[in-house]
């Protein structure tokens, strides 16, 4: 029976140490400690061809200390609400194991207060879409603990937009050119000897 006891007593505590390894994050509960922002051309953006250039740095109003904790920074790229509407795969969560909201990583760095660039070239799977830039901040055991935005919490100012690459490629419609070319003459060299050979066969 003591034996017993001890093997339930031992798996509670490791389901709670599970528990504990698995805690809820959510994003309602971070500190927004960050200011973010982002410089980019006018206009609508191509993705795998345009820049965002990023800087970040902690926002002064918090107390000396406060980033003692911040060990790394993930810069991410998120869609804003209208590009959000009627997609739940892209839908908002409070939990930030099931947000869809930042679905493109754009670096992952050390944390430093002040001085940080990064320009990233928007990917070539970035899909049509607006969007703003989100950098996370973790602690030494990896858990988001902070944050900041280039928008503000409604998520409509300082949005920008970016068009997908197109599904085709100058590559492509040569190939196909010169495969359609191709088809021809060979149909046409097929019927050809089709005839010379009946000739051949009177």
């Amino acid at each position: 029976m003591t034996s017993n006891t001890a093997i339930f007593v031992a798996t509670l505590i490791l389901c709670s140490l599970l528990a504990a390894c698995d805690a809820e994050i959510l994003f309602s509960s971070l500190k927004k400690s960050l200011e973010v922002t982002v410089k980019h051309r006018s206009g609508v953006l191509m993705a795998g061809e345009d820049t965002l250039e990023i800087d970040w740095f902690l926002n002064k109003i918090f107390p000396a200390g406060t980033d003692s904790a911040y060990k790394t920074i993930k810069l991410k790229l998120c869609y804003a609400p209208i590009s959000q509407k009627d997609r739940a795969w892209r839908k908002t969560e409070d939990h930030l194991k099931k947000d869809k909201t930042c679905l493109f990583e754009i670096d992952s760095t050390p944390y430093k207060s002040s001085n940080n660039k990064f320009n990233w070239t928007i990917e070539r799977d970035v899909p049509t879409g607006t969007f703003f830039v989100r950098a996370y901040i973790l602690n030494g055991d990896g858990h988001e603990i902070g944050y900041g935005q280039n928008t503000d919490d409604k998520k409509v100012n300082n949005l920008f937009d970016i068009q997908a690459i197109s599904g085709r490629h100058a590559t492509l419609d040569i190939c196909s050119v010169v495969f359609s070319v191709f088809a021809v003459v060979s149909l046409f060299g097929f019927f050809y000897m089709e005839k010379r050979n009946a000739k051949a066969s009177k």
